[in-house]
């Protein structure tokens, strides 16, 4: 398993933990949103590796959107749950196929 992969698995558990109703809320404003600027920053290093290895990076960029408006109560809810399976998909896929690699070149 890959860098990329490893980190998708954890961002999604982190934002399904998030997406928890109320606990997640209580959270974020608890602690004064930290955990909001924590997953924005640790999407975009997911989103940079993901790049770099050529591997899907949806759940990534869903992720800093959900950080971003992860402030609205249950809109931030949503987002977070959402993100979550976006991220879980992306992860358990794993990289982008290349065009043609099912095809066995006889020559």
């Amino acid at each position: 398993m890959g860098i990329s992969r490893l980190l998708k698995w954890v961002t999604g558990g982190i934002e399904a933990f998030l997406g928890i109703p109320f606990l997640g809320g209580l959270i974020i404003l608890g602690s004064g949103w930290a955990p909001l600027q924590f997953m924005f920053v640790l999407h975009l290093v997911t989103l940079i590796i993901c790049v770099v290895q050529k591997e899907r990076f949806h759940g990534s960029v869903l992720g800093l959107i959900t950080s971003v408006v992860g402030f609205v109560p249950i809109l931030g809810m949503i987002m977070h749950i959402v993100t979550a399976l976006v991220l879980f998909v992306d992860a358990a896929r794993g990289g982008r196929k290349k065009r043609n690699e099912h095809i066995i070149d006889v020559k």
